[in-house]
């Protein structure tokens, strides 16, 4: 029972046999969203001008927009992501390294001065 569960969750989703959506990092999000959106604009659209076929083709615009979009913000945030946590990674390697020596910046030199 564990062995199914887990070969489950290697193989994964995938969409139109390309894209495995379980272990790509943002398609399930823009996916669901796309899809949120693709029903809001052909709603809207057919609620407006009751065209079927066109407030179809709207939806669809829609749901490819909207994936779209919500990708690539999606990856531009986790790539900002992990350029702070790169940073973050070399302050705590620097710190660890320079720590006690003279080249730590929290060293403050002492004033010598008359005692």
């Amino acid at each position: 029972m564990a062995g199914e569960e887990e070969e489950r969750k290697k193989k994964g989703f995938k969409l139109l046999g390309i894209l495995d959506v379980q272990n790509t990092p943002c398609a399930r999000e823009a996916l669901l969203h796309g899809a949120g959106g693709s029903a809001v604009a052909g709603l809207l659209h057919f609620l407006v001008t009751s065209r079927v076929k066109r407030s179809f083709d709207v939806g669809f615009a829609g749901f490819m927009l909207t994936t779209l979009g919500s990708w690539f913000y999606c990856r531009l945030k986790n790539a900002k992501l992990r350029v702070q946590q790169r940073m973050v990674q070399e302050g705590i390697k620097n710190k660890i390294l320079y720590e006690g020596t003279p080249l730590d910046p929290t060293n403050k030199p002492r004033p010598s001065g008359p005692s």
